[in-house]
């Protein structure tokens, strides 16, 4: 009875953060945390937990393709776990090819072009890893409807100093002028294939940090962040909508800033600023709330309020 009963608590929560969505992120990165303690909680060894998590990872790539999420990276091996027991390690990659070979043979990844990519130093896993990334990644490389990138043998700082290097080397060769160096230098370099900016990061397991995961794609888009305490295999719906909605929150938040500051600086700016500021303004309005929000004939003529003033732009 007690069972039931949370179940049907569980659904409404489900239905009501269901509701409360509007919308949803790009690209939401994943830090698979606590599956070993999850196992030891339930008396097993790290095998099953693991094996709990990849379950949870399958329900995840649906929850996403569900809402519209067009991007899922998941920290599934960072070299920092090349440390770990052999036993567990071999256990860990065992699974891994046999995850890798079943997505790729999967009627709804092929139903629902999934293209699936490693990204990380993969020439640092056994082989037998390496030929089922190789396996997955040629079966699905020509779908572009929805991207799962598994990050293995990864580390984000160590991807920003390989790029750095490259960086350098070109220049040192004459190839790159220190000048022209931008940003697309950098990404050209991070990986194969570009990934789009991180909108989302979400760490089950009670741990409250990034841990080097996607720092170029995460930190420069200044990307939502979710934390809370199931270990990944408990990891529900409910849990997922939770940080959708923190997701959603960031970006009202961040609507809201821009326009107020847009609106601040109004009657500071020269005419050929005002247009730009204007239509800031006008384009996030709908996020402040009624008392602050402005109505458009007044952008036009020049009119608007900040904080308990009232001013005129001079023309």
């Amino acid at each position: 009875m007690k069972r039931w009963f949370r179940q049907r608590v569980d659904s409404a929560y489900e239905r009501l953060l269901s509701r409360e969505i509007s919308g949803a992120p790009t690209h939401v990165a994943v830090i698979q945390d606590g599956n070993r303690r999850y196992a030891r909680s339930q008396g097993d060894d790290a095998h099953e937990g693991h094996r709990a998590g990849a379950e949870t990872t399958e329900r995840v790539l649906e929850w996403c393709q569900d809402i519209g999420v067009e991007e899922l990276t998941l920290y599934t091996f960072s070299t920092e776990n090349f440390d770990r027991p052999d036993g567990q390690n071999e256990a860990l990659f065992d699974l891994l090819c046999e995850k890798l070979h079943d997505f790729a043979d999967a009627d709804r990844v092929h139903d629902n072009e999934v293209c699936i990519r490693a990204i990380g130093e993969t020439d640092l896993l056994p082989g037998r890893v390496q030929d089922a990334v190789a396996y997955a990644e040629r079966r699905t490389r020509h779908y572009d409807q929805f991207v799962l990138n598994i990050a293995l043998a990864y580390g984000g700082r160590s991807r920003l100093l390989e790029a750095t290097r490259g960086v350098a080397a070109d220049v040192e060769a004459g190839d790159l002028e220190p000048e022209d160096i931008d940003i697309e230098d950098i990404e050209r370099r991070l990986y194969d294939r570009p990934l789009r900016d991180v909108d989302l990061i979400i760490r089950p397991a009670g741990e409250e940090r990034t841990s080097n995961f996607l720092p170029w794609h995460a930190n420069g888009n200044e990307a939502a962040v979710f934390f809370c305490t199931p270990y990944w295999p408990e990891f529900s719906k409910a849990d997922f909508l939770r940080g959708i909605r923190t997701y959603e929150h960031r970006q009202e938040s961040w609507r809201r800033t821009r326009a107020r500051r847009a609106l601040a600086l109004l009657g500071a700016l020269s005419e050929p600023e005002l247009a730009e500021a204007r239509s800031i303004v006008d384009r996030f309005r709908d996020s402040l709330p009624s008392a602050e929000r402005p109505e458009s004939g007044d952008l036009e003529a020049g009119e608007f309020e900040t904080g308990d003033s009232s001013r005129r732009i001079a023309d």
